[in-house]
């Protein structure tokens, strides 16, 4: 077998590219084999395949040239839609749903192409069709429109230096509210996590009414103050602010972070803040609460006490709340800020 220079050139692409298929790479070693005078036999065992699979392919390429080498068409049933009901299809699950739906569904957008193309589809056809497509109309990805803050970068620079480099002698505070907690109980006990299974819990639940906590960690040290509100509002944070004022010695400064809620911007809570001037805040920009750090302590609350808790009442939930707070404050570690990797972690 002779090769031309570029059938040769071309086939030696094949075998070095390591974005050639594996079996495009044995056809063409078989036909550089066959080209360099070796027998059958031989390149059967030098590439460990069967003599019929070098008869095939030294056939093909002998009788085709390279286009031999490739896959023959398979035989099969033919589409049973053309490409105007593909099309049809993809522009309907792209586009807005009929009012008042917020999202497609297979049935919806084939009733709508067989309206549109005048062809039946099955709505089972439609799924087929959008998952070789990996198109997913009825999933829907929340996302944020981040406010248009000129001063968003500096405001977030001024959060994180406090973190990183607190002023000497100066207590650093991050305060928040937790609220509308729900104190739900399950009619019936759970069962605890297996080998080769998660633990179970009773889907169905009774509600006992709802809780509200504020919270300020201490940034140095990462211990939690929490007191549970009836409102929150601006009367109830600054009450909680005063609360915080006579338990710091008169002599030290108070930094502390706060997000954009309304009792913190509220008049009311900014007359008592300008009325106490040893207290100055950094304000997390518009949509950066997480910036703030005693929402870390909330996130592990959340994980641990309240997402698959268990409360007979109001009070029992506002009782493991506490529990909580003063098991955390036992082994409580300041949080470490970093800009690379892993945001916030305990040191």
């Amino acid at each position: 077998m002779v090769l031309a220079r570029e059938v040769r050139e071309r086939l030696v692409r094949t075998v070095a590219s390591a974005k050639s298929q594996v079996r495009e790479v044995l056809r063409a070693r078989i036909v550089l084999a066959a080209a360099d005078g070796l027998t059958n036999g031989a390149i059967a065992r030098e590439l460990d395949v069967s003599v019929n699979t070098v008869r095939k392919w030294r056939g093909r390429f002998a009788a085709l040239g390279p286009g031999g080498l490739r896959d023959a068409a398979r035989s099969g049933r033919p589409r049973a839609y053309g490409p105007e009901v593909r099309v049809a299809i993809v522009a309907t699950a792209t586009s807005a749903p009929p009012h008042p739906e917020a999202t497609w569904s297979h049935r919806a957008i084939a009733q709508r192409v067989a309206g549109t193309c005048f062809a039946p589809v099955s709505a089972s056809q439609v799924g087929r069709i959008l998952a070789d497509l990996d198109l997913k109309p009825h999933k829907v990805r929340g996302w944020l429109t981040r406010r248009d803050t000129p001063d968003f970068w500096q405001r977030v620079a001024h959060v994180c230096a406090l973190y990183l480099d607190p002023p000497e002698q100066a207590v650093v505070l991050s305060i928040d509210e937790k609220t509308a907690i729900a104190a739900r109980s399950r009619p019936h006990p759970g069962r605890p996590a297996r080998p080769g299974g998660p633990a179970r819990q009773e889907f169905e639940y009774r509600r006992h009414g709802t809780a509200s906590i504020v919270a300020a960690l201490d940034v140095r040290t990462g211990e939690v103050l929490t007191e549970v509100i009836r409102r929150n509002d601006a009367a109830t944070f600054t009450a909680f602010l005063d609360q915080l004022d006579r338990a710091i010695a008169p002599d030290k400064e108070i930094h502390v972070v706060l997000d954009n809620g309304s009792s913190h911007t509220a008049k009311h809570t900014r007359a008592w803040l300008a009325a106490h001037p040893r207290w100055h805040v950094r304000w997390t920009p518009p949509h950066a609460s997480w910036l703030n750090q005693v929402e870390l302590f909330f996130s592990a609350l959340t994980r641990r006490v309240i997402r698959h808790g268990d409360f007979a009442s109001r009070d029992d939930l506002i009782d493991k709340l506490e529990t909580y707070a003063i098991s955390h404050n036992e082994a409580a570690r300041p949080y470490r800020w970093t800009y690379e990797g892993t945001p916030l972690k305990t040191t």
